[in-house]
């Protein structure tokens, strides 16, 4: 039995170092984030999208604040669900983040199986900033303001086509947001990003499009398409003359539409810091102010914690409006 216990004892203190070297090379392993390679950023939507154009802005100033480079790769589909299942599954190591949207929020109640659970799966670092979406249509269909597309809507129900970047995109969920308030009934047009949704809007194949400004603002600018009401509950610095939600008579129609940083859950909390901490030291550079301000985007810096208890109230909130606008996916 002596022989034994003292091999039982060896084996003790064996796995006893053994653990003690792990936590000590995870510490190091920390200490030394990011210096084993480069860091990732996942954007579930397509290249020119508002949530693509506010990481990359993001991503140009952050890597050489944490000393790292960042690559920002765009995995589109589903409404965002397959680039965030990608990060899921992800090591938490702080080498592969998500950039999505608010849509994100929106995708527990409209896609039943989901590989992935929305709160419970990802840590929240950050909101980046926030933006309107902007509702246009082609100049070339003729409507002159807000009220005369709703009219339009009222005269020939379910005949209308309005346009987004996908099922539970933040640009659905304003245009239901809207179409509820509104009291109307169109179809909807889900197109794999913001770019095909524009398209599409331009040529008057769909008749209106919740864009994001950031996407919008230059075609606007150019004439290729008409704004009639910004997304908000107030009218956008980039856009002054064209009328928000509230000044439309439709204030309940009024949507925040968010871009945020999310690592995979059990990210060391080191790590995680870090990357908050350089991100609010971005998002107080002038030049990236003023880059999201050009784009009518703001910053929108949050607490970690803070921003835990706002995914959980958006995702509740979410879920009511898909209820109240009978969204269903087949």
């Amino acid at each position: 039995m002596k022989p034994q216990f003292h091999l039982h004892r060896g084996v003790r203190r064996a796995l006893a170092a053994a653990a003690l070297l792990g936590a000590a090379t995870a510490v190091q392993a920390q200490g030394n984030w990011p210096q084993a390679g480069p860091i990732r950023f996942i954007v579930p939507f397509t290249a020119g999208s508002g949530t693509d154009v506010v990481a990359r802005s993001i991503a140009d100033k952050l890597g050489p604040v944490l000393g790292a480079q960042i690559v920002v790769e765009n995995k589109p589909g589903a409404g965002g669900t397959l680039g965030a299942a990608q990060v899921a599954k992800a090591p938490a190591d702080g080498y592969t983040l998500l950039i999505h949207s608010s849509g994100h929020l929106v995708n527990p109640s409209i896609y039943p199986n989901l590989p992935y659970d929305t709160l419970k799966d990802f840590e929240g670092i950050t909101p980046l900033a926030s933006l309107p979406n902007v509702l246009v249509v082609a100049p070339s269909a003729g409507y002159k303001s807000l009220a005369d597309l709703i009219a339009k809507a009222k005269a020939e129900p379910g005949k209308l086509f309005y346009a987004s970047a996908g099922n539970g995109s933040a640009t659905h969920m304003n245009a239901e947001q809207f179409r509820v308030a509104a009291g109307i009934e169109a179809v909807h047009v889900p197109f794999r990003g913001t770019p095909e949704a524009i398209t599409e809007t331009i040529a008057g194949r769909t008749t209106w499009f919740f864009a994001p400004l950031v996407s919008a603002l230059p075609m606007i600018k150019d004439g290729k398409l008409q704004a009639l009401a910004v997304g908000t509950s107030s009218r956008s610095a980039a856009l002054p003359d064209v009328p928000s939600m509230t000044d439309a008579g439709l204030p309940t129609a009024a949507y925040t539409f968010w871009v945020g940083l999310f690592a995979p859950a059990k990210t060391p909390q080191p790590i995680a810091d870090k990357i908050h901490a350089g991100v609010l030291k971005v998002l107080e550079m002038p030049d990236i102010r003023a880059r999201l301000a050009n784009l009518g985007a703001a910053p929108m810096p949050m607490a970690q914690d803070a921003f835990g208890k706002y995914l959980e109230d958006e995702t509740r909130a979410s879920a009511r409006l898909v209820k109240a606008a009978g969204i269903r996916i087949e």
